[in-house]
């Protein structure tokens, strides 16, 4: 596992933050301490959180017309798989972003930085996104690109 302070600089966010996020995991039972003390994920149990209760623990908070990145139907990977509506497409408000569309706030502020630092982190959140904001069919294959990652992973 990278320090806390790669993974801060990664997301954007302060060491102490991610190390206080590992903490509440182990609490949750997500994760747990290995006899050499890194924090090592309880795969099944962290496979059934994101999937069934996520969306429940970070309900979606919908806003007004703004500029921000795509997520969602909007982005990859889900934009290869849903027809895009006429609608404005789900947006993560960001002073940065060139596409404008409703807002969808992202789970931190600096998800939208982070996700333009990591493709891959970018295509997790879209896939997170679709699992708490989404339509039953969204949610159906965010659950299954999001199976298929964990069990690749493994």
């Amino acid at each position: 596992m990278p320090t806390y302070a790669t993974l801060g600089q990664e997301l954007g966010l302060a060491a102490s933050k991610v190390h206080a996020s590992v903490v509440r995991a182990i609490q949750a039972q997500l994760v747990f301490k290995a006899a050499d003390g890194k924090p090592q994920l309880v795969r099944e149990a962290f496979k059934q959180f994101l999937l069934y209760g996520a969306r429940y623990a970070f309900p979606a908070i919908h806003g007004e017309v703004t500029r921000g990145l795509p997520t969602l139907y909007a982005a990859s990977p889900m934009k290869e798989k849903i027809i895009a509506s006429n609608e404005l497409p789900p947006v993560w408000p960001d002073k940065n972003g060139k596409v404008r569309g409703m807002a969808l706030y992202p789970l931190y502020p600096n998800v939208p930085d982070a996700a333009n630092r990591n493709p891959a982190l970018y295509e997790l959140l879209v896939l997170f996104d679709a699992l708490r904001a989404g339509s039953a069919r969204e949610r159906n294959l965010a659950q299954e690109m999001l199976s298929e990652r964990l069990s690749a992973q493994a």
